[in-house]
């Protein structure tokens, strides 16, 4: 964990300095925090206990015990035991491939830097909790840095080719899980990306990543934490054991190998936009995912829901949509509405569009994790006025 300024404020002398001293210990100081707050490279600490800790009874989920939003209704439907979250995977992008690095260049600096990304991603954290939002998702594998993809010739991966993970990369998501941990925030980790799986070398490799991971997460006593397997599980995976028939495998095996451990993990995996989870997920994963991309009719959001707990081998888990590009949120009814009024929680989801800037979008590198545009500030609005949250919102 990359130690903050405060942290090192925090420790008064116990020996305090003579007075000629006073301006080069101060001057050392600076240095120290400058190297700490400017570098996220240091192998992280493993935190003594966490903060907050994620769980589920029934279909709610509980933060330290208490349920989410506890007794909060909005236009007569109850958010109490619902996870509103955003999809924001790039809090962790970096890009291996040199020849399409520069295309991630940040408009001030004409250069791309992972770790700055990693840092103002932080920076923003507290703000988007303060306006009600409980949870982001990231990814391991990242997502499209273009919003959407045909091809990806960027290496976008914290999971290496044998299977194991990336020390760099893992330590720029433990300051993610950290942060989110001391603010109160669930982080919905995803494992595996489409078009970016085939970079690991074989079923083994994709096993040993998904055991890798469990172990850095409870080595770290981090409690925060939900699993998504991989993103979009029926959309051209390389390896058959994350397509739709045997992905179930990998849920098991991450909640089976957590429990033995003494945490148990809460796992699942969602499917491509508008698609229905499969029985062999539903009978096996701790909460259900689903996405609204491609779903133009916001009553087609209610109908999914309703789907989904008629699938053979759902148990009553909460239904979690992670992942949906509709907006509409001055209108009465939109997705997000829909989502709330069903039951269901909803994750936003925002890539800047053709003609767009640097301040449009969360999901587009180089990022502005600021509320820097209309539409995000629209959604953070209706976020606080659904939560019953009102901090004023960066312009």
């Amino acid at each position: 964990m990359t130690l903050r300024p405060s942290q090192l404020a925090a420790s008064p002398l116990k020996n305090p300095l003579p007075h000629y001293l006073l301006s080069i210990h101060a001057c050392a100081i600076g240095l120290l925090l400058f190297a700490f707050s400017s570098s996220l490279d240091a192998q992280a600490q493993f935190p003594s206990e966490s903060a907050t800790k994620v769980s589920i009874n029934g279909n709610k989920f509980l933060i330290n015990d208490q349920p989410t939003y506890f007794q909060r209704t909005w236009n007569g439907s109850s958010l109490e035991g619902l996870l509103l979250n955003s999809r924001m995977v790039q809090a962790t992008f970096d890009d291996r491939n040199p020849e399409t690095r520069d295309r991630w260049i940040y408009p001030d600096t004409k250069v791309w830097n992972a770790d700055r990304n990693t840092r103002e991603f932080i920076a923003q954290m507290k703000t988007w909790r303060d306006h009600g939002l409980l949870a982001v998702t990231i990814n391991l594998q990242g997502g499209s840095p273009e919003g959407y993809s045909k091809q990806q010739p960027w290496h976008n991966s914290a999971i290496l080719a044998d299977g194991s993970l990336d020390p760099k990369w893992m330590n720029r998501t433990a300051a993610v899980i950290e942060e989110a941990d001391r603010i109160g925030m669930v982080i919905i980790l995803g494992l595996f990306y489409f078009g970016q799986d085939e970079r690991i070398q074989d079923e083994a490799a994709v096993i040993r990543a998904v055991d890798s991971t469990c172990d850095w997460l409870i080595d770290r006593k981090y409690t925060n934490v939900m699993i998504e397997i991989n993103n979009e599980c029926n959309v051209r995976y390389d390896h058959e054991i994350l397509q739709p028939d045997r992905v179930h495998e990998l849920i098991v095996r991450m909640q089976e190998s957590s429990k033995s451990k003494g945490h148990s993990l809460l796992v699942s995996t969602s499917y491509g936009g508008g698609t229905i989870p499969k029985p062999n997920v539903a009978r096996v994963a701790d909460f259900i995912l689903l996405h609204g991309n491609g779903v133009s009719d916001p009553r087609r959001i209610r109908e999914m829901v309703k789907q989904t707990k008629e699938v053979t081998g759902y148990r009553g888990q909460p239904i979690v949509f992670n992942e949906d590009d509709h907006f509409d949120f001055d209108k009465p009814t939109n997705n997000f509405t829909e989502s709330i009024h069903s039951g269901a929680s909803w994750g936003y989801f925002d890539f800047r569009m053709k003609g767009e800037s640097f301040d449009d979008g969360f999901q587009s590198v180089p990022v502005n994790w600021t509320l820097s545009s209309p539409r995000k500030r629209s959604f953070f609005q209706l976020l606080s006025e659904m939560t019953g949250q009102s901090p004023a919102l960066n312009r």
